[in-house]
């Protein structure tokens, strides 16, 4: 489907929108040069309702807890770092595809043995207050994308989405089950041990947690979060999870690969995992060497878990679930192939029987006509957050783009013709080039190499059909160039924040031809469909995915801030040199 396009683009946009998502007190001239930026954003699109071009979530209030409003949409900003903005190319686009990115949702089981919650205060990540409510947010996010169904720059509609990892929290086959219901549509109960309680540390009476049900004056009350009766009862009553309206596809994180994301699953914690121990506090040294050695000694990481649950920690008795049990990498290609979770396909969802056999999950698929999408395994079983790639895999990697090539350059810059097979690439991972590395031998495959980003880097630099790397990890939105002194060996990467920390973006994706010798690739960020402000007393679905997002927006071990970029990473028009045959 041709791209439609209405309006000539006025040139000079991009100085004035520069600063557009960050004008939090508004002069009279940055907010005309706001608006002004908003009237030439809307006009240069076919529709802006449902994403951040319309409005995007704004904190009001003057009290520690801050409520959330809708408030005005963030422009659109143009770049052309590594190539020049033509004027007239709205009127000659052709759009190519059009797609949605989801990452980091971090679907949680709260109620596990195997959690670090009371390390919040030294990792933020250990504990979130709006942890709980993971699974509804999610689906609230697919809400959205159902009804918004088209880019808006381009008109078409979503030919897919794909979810670029940590899929699940803990790598436990119950939060992997919500994951594939979620994605696929179903009746879910986000509930894990006893199934008609809660039993996790929101209802623990200790002050270190925020206990919602509670008039407990604890620390998260301490600095705004409200009480809310219901919410733990809301959070695990059973729902229907809408589905996706569109095919999609999911690409493995480290959450969906080790324990919490950082220590290696060897299989020695599984007992744990499936057990009725859990450690809901420590001393502040324990918790101090318990989080430096998450962060640089998983083996002690592990040693030092083991002592708490047999002495010297805070255990509360929780129901055993065998559902709790980590998954394989083959399990978790296995359970995508499940005609149970099928939904609007495709049939394994980017994974196939060869994926179960050799436990590989990285695939490539047809994206759009005329563009390949790739799908990486950039986690490293040896632990810790961060990723890298090995040998076989980039060789792979390498073997792919050959067949997908016109023309390539060879490590000595020479140019190699390639195959008729001539596709656009876009690049699909968890890791940024700026997290691969990781390079401990991988503890299942001790003899083979691992690669860092920049390596990868230099491999996509040589193929000019590479048009875009997608990622997430860091929880944050960043977009940065590759390639400025060689513009047709230029690529973007496109690295979107979580949907489980503040501010809850996916990204929908677009890729189209301006028939001038440049491709514009569109991004535009999106928020969940559930409403901006919140009623502490509503816990029904809706207002439950409200409070998910205000909630974290709240977390006083947070940084939103941090995590959602300027604008230039929000919604923009990338420019590149469009390769040639």
């Amino acid at each position: 489907m041709s791209g439609i396009s209405r309006r000539r683009f006025v040139s000079g946009a991009s100085a004035a929108v520069a600063g557009a998502a960050l004008w939090p007190l508004l002069t009279p001239s940055r907010a005309l040069a706001r608006d002004r930026a908003l009237a030439l954003t809307a006009a240069r699109a076919v529709r802006i309702e449902g994403t951040t071009l319309e409005q995007a979530a704004m904190a009001v209030g003057d009290g520690a807890y801050k409520r959330l409003a809708a408030g005005p949409g963030w422009p659109l900003v143009v770049r052309g770092d590594v190539a020049g903005a033509a004027s007239g190319r709205d009127d000659r686009r052709t759009g190519l595809a059009s797609f949605v990115q989801f990452t980091d949702m971090h679907l949680t089981d709260t109620e596990s043995p195997v959690r670090f919650e009371y390390l919040a205060s030294l990792i933020d990540s250990a504990h979130r207050p709006q942890e709980a409510l993971t699974v509804q947010g999610a689906s609230s996010l697919i809400e959205r994308v159902n009804r918004v169904r088209q880019g808006p720059y381009t008109g078409m509609p979503f030919s897919m989405v794909m979810a670029t990892g940590d899929n699940t929290d803990n790598h436990e086959q119950l939060e992997l089950d919500w994951y594939l219901t979620v994605m696929s549509g179903g009746r879910i109960t986000p509930n894990s041990g006893s199934l008609t309680r809660y039993e996790g540390v929101q209802n623990s009476g200790s002050a270190r947690y925020w206990n919602p049900e509670s008039s407990l004056q604890d620390t998260y009350k301490a600095k705004g979060l409200p009480q809310i009766p219901g919410f733990l009862a809301g959070a695990i009553r059973p729902f229907d999870a809408p589905g996706l309206s569109v095919p999609w596809y999911t690409t493995v994180g480290n959450h969906d690969d080790s324990i919490e994301g950082t220590l290696p699953d060897l299989g020695l914690l599984n007992d744990l995992y499936t057990g009725s121990r859990k450690v809901e506090g420590c001393d502040a040294a324990t918790a101090a060497q318990l989080a430096d050695a998450l962060q640089h000694n998983p083996a002690q990481a592990v040693t030092l878990l083991a002592k708490l649950l047999t002495s010297g920690g805070t255990i509360r008795t929780v129901t055993p679930d065998e559902r709790r049990r980590p998954f394989t990498p083959t399990q978790f290609a296995q359970a995508h192939l499940n005609p149970a979770y099928t939904g609007p396909g495709p049939v394994g969802h980017g994974f196939t029987q060869d994926s179960v056999s050799s436990g590989h999950l990285y695939y490539t698929f047809d994206l759009a006509d005329g563009v390949l999408g790739i799908s990486l395994d950039t986690t490293n079983r040896a632990g810790w957050a961060d990723g890298s790639i090995g040998t076989a895999q980039l060789d792979w990697l390498e073997s792919v783009l050959k067949s997908h090539s016109g023309h390539w350059y060879d490590t000595s810059g020479n140019r190699v013709r390639g195959g008729s097979d001539d596709r656009l690439v876009v690049l699909f991972s968890h890791h940024t080039s700026g997290t691969m590395g990781n390079l401990l031998p991988d503890p299942y495959h001790p003899f083979e190499g691992r690669h860092s980003g920049s390596e990868l880097v230099a491999l996509l630099q040589r193929f000019p059909n590479v048009v875009a790397w997608v990622n997430g990890h860091t929880h944050a939105n960043r977009i940065i160039p590759h390639g400025h002194a060689v513009p047709e060996r230029a690529f973007w990467e496109i690295n979107t924040a979580s949907h489980v920390d503040y501010p809850h973006h996916a990204r929908i994706i677009e890729i189209a031809d301006n028939q001038d010798g440049t491709l514009s690739l569109f991004t535009t960020l999106i928020e969940s469909a559930a409403p901006y402000r919140t009623d502490f007393g509503d816990t029904s679905d809706p207002g439950l995915a409200a409070l998910y997002r205000e909630l974290a927006y709240n977390d006083p071990y947070a940084n939103p801030s941090g995590l959602i970029g300027t604008a230039v990473d929000h919604n923009t028009e990338l420019l590149l040199t469009k390769p040639t045959a």
